[in-house]
């Protein structure tokens, strides 16, 4: 099986990614959402941890041999970067969103020095903002960043944008066309829904999908 298609089936199995195309969620913008995303739950699931974690450590070998250190974002990331640092032998750190207002008042913990082949380790990538963020910070304190490797990313036009203008590469496990396959294939949602759902990601603050009911 497919690396993606596995990390797909496992996400929707434990419901870390939920879709829900008939009742749907609400993002903190006021965007209407079918889909529901919390790759925390990856982490109290042993066996879908296990093939994210072994995933992640064939990405960064794949993709980016070179690399020294890794680095999480915070918060979601953090446990990722650590559980693949340990198994390819590598140091990892986070970034924090800002920096800490007492003792040495860092943003990125643990230790970097300037030069490093860095990759970023995220759970989720939609348009690309928080990650960047992390990217540079992480290239204002002198790191070569390689990339980034994440568990999902939605593949929206905005996000990939972003990437591009600030040269940042993403390798994703898996994506939000392969688990809207999967999940009409498993009858998690309708086959006819895979449409609207993908018309959502192409553009999210347009809302007619929700008019395309079979």
């Amino acid at each position: 099986m497919e690396l993606k298609t596995l990390i797909a089936k496992d996400l929707l199995s434990i419901r870390a990614v939920f879709f829900r195309p008939e009742e749907p969620f609400t993002w903190a913008s006021g965007i209407k959402s079918p889909v529901y995303c919390d790759n925390r739950l990856t982490l109290t699931a042993p066996t879908v941890r296990t093939d994210v974690e072994n995933g992640l450590s064939q990405l960064v070998r794949d993709n980016y041999p070179d690399v020294q250190v890794l680095m999480g974002t915070s918060t979601a990331g953090i446990a990722h970067a650590a559980i693949t640092g340990h198994i390819l032998g590598l140091p990892m750190g986070y970034v924090r969103s800002g920096a800490k207002d007492h003792g040495r008042k860092n943003q990125i913990e643990g230790r970097l020095e300037p030069g490093q082949k860095v990759v970023v380790v995220e759970d989720l990538i939609s348009t690309g903002g928080s990650v960047l963020e992390v990217v540079n910070v992480l290239r204002e304190a002198g790191a070569d960043v390689l990339g980034i490797v994440s568990i999902f990313t939605y593949g929206m036009q905005k996000g990939l944008d972003r990437l591009a203008a600030a040269n940042v590469r993403n390798v994703s496990l898996t994506d939000f066309d392969e688990i809207a396959r999967v999940a009409a294939q498993e009858g998690y949602i309708r086959p006819e829904d895979v449409a609207r759902l993908i018309a959502f990601r192409n553009d999210p603050s347009d809302e007619s999908w929700m008019e395309a009911r079979p």
